[in-house]
């Protein structure tokens, strides 16, 4: 036996829906998941970046304001102090080489002055840690040059005249390495510390020229006389310093200190300066000894400078404390703006990431929704369109969502109707569908019963006709005709199963199972196969007969249409516990592990097929019988058999059983029933394949006149031999057709004699001849 059916598949339309559904559940659930994660995170990161950077830059920037700032307090403004005061000490030291009158003790005043600023501006307070190199490096290069200070000493004390340019040349250089350092701290970030601190550097070069023009004519006050080039070098100084005085300094100074320097400018002490300086620029021709005479009057250029000197250092310290102040200035303005922006940028994370978070949190939850209400139609539609299948009223306006315009709402909205209107429209399709299934199944029951009737009317004829004649060979053509006419019934049965309905053939009275295995046995093509061992097997119910029958037939069938000719199909029955167990055992192919799993599953399901879907299956038999077995109550199995076929278990509960009926009363026995005696089917050619109870228990006793048959009687002497009518284990060789109708025709002679002698004793009228399905109620 093969699989002749399989367990219930998804209807096509289903695992369409399920699959589809389910896909793009899944998909659009993860793409929408990690779009989410997308709009939740990645606006707060790089937001936080950008205000991480910004905070840092910031920082950053001011770190290195207040570092330069920390280190021109720290270091310029003492560098400030060591510049003025070597600008004295190289005057002094000038004046002291040329023998001017008590220039040694101003020197060595001068001196303690210019130790103390260098020791202020080298000491721990003048740390360069987290400035740009280029100050490290300009206040690295001032610390190296101070500490060369001793030497030029030295060689001023041990010196003479003769030095005075060497003298001159190491202390301008200790100045001008002063000077860059000076520019190097007015780099700043800011762009207003540079340009209020850029004249400031013009204003230091400015009285670096002066200084420079002092030291020079230091040199020749006290002979009135200088070396042509160091009258050139004055000439040069003064020419410098006037351009960074008027081109440099004064339009970029703001009013209140330009108009202290017009006074300055405009006072005595400077104009006896300016007299001086230009006086120095008259060309004058040098003496016999080489040296430029000096006309001017030194006390009145010693005067003007130390009255001169005091106040333009008041005016460069006015002008480094602004510097200053503007640096102070930016450097809080720095921390104010590091502070806002950090503060404004963490509150706009936390808002980003709130108001993300909350939008974010509110489509999850509305994506959600429709979720849920995806997968509830994924989960409601199959069990709707089953209960449409099992004929259920279903409206599909129910449970739809909330009738909203189509145009308003945004697009989650507009989701939601759309999954309410594919809801409403499949299942108005699957309402159409099922409308249009239950039509097809009624159409196909009317015309199935409306065969079944014809098919009911033939087997009267039939069975009219067999009454009729006699005749051995016309008796065997109306048995095949009748064998034909009850397959054909079964077929149409099938057909009735198969479109929703059940088995119209109804019975009385309870009937021995010996005769549902014959009427079963009746109902198949090739039954002279089937070996019937009816055992202890009792009686059915009235209302189990057909079920069961069925049944039979179909597996019997089978077992027939997948085994061997002439291997037998073995059908036995036995009494259990709770009710009978019929085994239908063949040697045929057999079932593999994954069909015989598929048809036990497809007997407990018990599915109602899709005829439509199902037009051209012709593997319909288990679905049959599963039906069948759902609708009474039996229990059907497969399992595999011991020659390789597979057997096949039909398990009748107790329910469905019923007991012997009462003997007949005393008196003349009634007439048998020709349904009792050849079965819900009609009479049948005695099976060839040794029915080893074909004539014991039937429904009561059998009289004497009946004939019995005797095991190989028809067979030659030298054709009789083992069990089963052949060489052992071989089914004997089907009876010819005389002899099966001779016994036929024996048997219904018989059958009428004893019902026409039944008659008078009754005192009935003569029966009217019906067919073999006496106790069938038919349409």
């Amino acid at each position: 036996m093969v699989l002749t059916g399989c367990a219930r598949p998804v209807p096509r339309k289903e695992r369409v829906l399920r699959s589809v559904v389910s896909r793009r559940s899944d998909t659009t659930s993860l793409s929408l998941r990690a779009a989410l994660l997308i709009l939740a995170f990645v606006p707060g990161v790089a937001l936080t970046a950008l205000w991480a950077v910004t905070s840092g830059q910031t920082y950053a920037q001011f770190q290195r304001e207040q570092a330069h700032n920390r280190l021109v307090q720290r270091a310029g403004l003492p560098a400030v102090a060591v510049y003025a005061d070597l600008q004295a000490e190289r005057a002094l030291s000038a004046g002291a080489l040329a023998g001017a009158r008590g220039a040694a003790d101003a020197l060595g005043a001068q001196r303690a002055r210019t130790d103390a600023a260098v020791a202020a501006f080298a000491g721990p307070a003048a740390e360069t840690a987290g400035v740009p190199g280029e100050m490290r490096d300009a206040v690295a290069k001032a610390r190296q040059a101070l500490r060369q200070l001793p030497a030029q000493r030295a060689l001023v004390d041990r010196g003479s005249a003769a030095d005075q340019a060497s003298v001159y040349r190491s202390y301008t250089n200790l100045i001008t390495v002063d000077l860059h350092l000076f520019t190097a701290l007015s780099h700043a970030d800011d762009s207003r510390v540079n340009s209020v601190a850029q004249p400031l550097m013009d204003l230091f070069w400015a009285e670096e020229m002066r200084s420079r023009s002092d030291a020079l004519l230091a040199r020749g006050w006290p002979r009135r006389a200088l070396a042509p080039d160091t009258v050139q070098q004055v000439r040069d100084a003064v020419a410098q310093e006037s351009f960074e005085f008027e081109v440099k300094v004064l339009p970029y100074l703001p009013d209140d200190e330009r108009d202290a320097w017009d006074g300055l400018m405009a006072g005595e002490d400077w104009q006896a300066k300016t007299a001086v300086e230009q006086s120095l620029l008259v060309p004058v021709a040098a003496g016999p000894d080489g040296l430029v005479p000096l006309t001017a009057d030194g006390a009145s250029w010693r005067r003007s400078m130390d009255a001169l000197t005091p106040r333009i250092g008041e005016l460069v310290r006015r002008r480094t404390a602004d510097v200053v102040a503007t640096g102070d200035d930016t450097v809080r303005a720095l921390l104010w703006r590091m502070v806002l922006t950090s503060a404004v940028g963490l509150a706009a994370v936390v808002a980003v990431v709130l108001t993300t978070w909350r939008l974010t949190r509110s489509l999850r939850r509305r994506i959600g929704a429709l979720q849920e209400r995806a997968e509830e139609l994924e989960r409601t539609l199959p069990d709707v369109v089953e209960r449409l299948a099992q004929g259920e009223a279903i409206d599909v306006d129910a449970g739809a969502g909330p009738g909203e315009d189509a145009e308003g709402g945004d697009e989650l909205a507009r989701l939601g109707r759309a999954l309410d209107l594919a809801r409403a429209s499949a299942l108005g399709a699957a309402v159409r569908q099922a409308e249009l299934h239950r039509g097809f199944e009624r159409l196909l029951q009317r015309i199935a019963r409306r065969t079944q009737r014809l098919i009911g009317q033939q087997l009267r004829k039939l069975d009219e006709l067999e009454r009729r004649h006699d005749d051995p060979e016309v008796l065997e053509g109306l048995f095949d005709l009748d064998h034909l006419t009850a397959r054909l019934r079964r077929y149409e049965e099938n057909l009735v199963i198969m479109s929703g309905g059940s088995p119209h053939r109804r019975w009385r009275r309870p009937v021995p199972l010996l005769d549902v295995l014959r009427s079963a046995q009746g109902e198949v093509h090739d039954y002279r196969r089937v070996v019937l061992d009816p055992g202890d097997g009792g009686w059915l119910a009235a209302h189990a007969v057909g079920p069961v029958g069925h049944v039979l037939a179909e597996l019997i069938e089978n077992g027939l249409a997948f085994s061997r000719p002439p291997s037998p199909v073995e059908v036995r029955a036995a009494r259990v516990g709770r009710g009978v167990v019929i085994e239908v055992e063949d040697q045929g192919l057999g079932l593999d592990e994954d069909q015989r799993a598929e048809a036990n599953e497809l007997m407990l399901s018990a599915p109602r097929p899709d005829v439509l879907a199902r037009a051209e299956d012709v593997r319909l038999g288990l679905h049959v019988v599963a039906r069948l077995a759902g609708q009474y109550g039996l229990r059907v199995e497969f399992l595999p058999s011991a020659s390789g076929g597979t057997r096949a278990v039909v398990f009748v509960p107790d329910e469905l059983t019923a007991a012997p009926p009462p003997p007949p009363a005393a008196g003349p026995p009634p007439p048998p029933d020709p349904a009792e005696l050849l079965g819900p089917a009609g009479p049948r050619p005695p099976p060839a394949g040794g029915d080893r109870a074909y004539a014991s228990g039937g429904a009561g006793p059998v009289d004497a006149p009946l004939p019995r048959r005797v095991r190989q009687a028809a067979l030659a002497d030298g054709l009789r031999g083992a069990p089963g009518g052949g060489p052992a284990g071989d089914p004997p060789p089907p009876p010819s057709a005389r002899h099966a109708g001779a016994a036929i025709g024996a048997f219904q002679r018989q059958s009428r004699a004893r019902r026409a002698a039944a008659e008078p004793r009754a005192q009935q009228p003569p029966p009217v001849p019906t067919p073999p399905d006496t106790r069938e109620e038919r349409p």
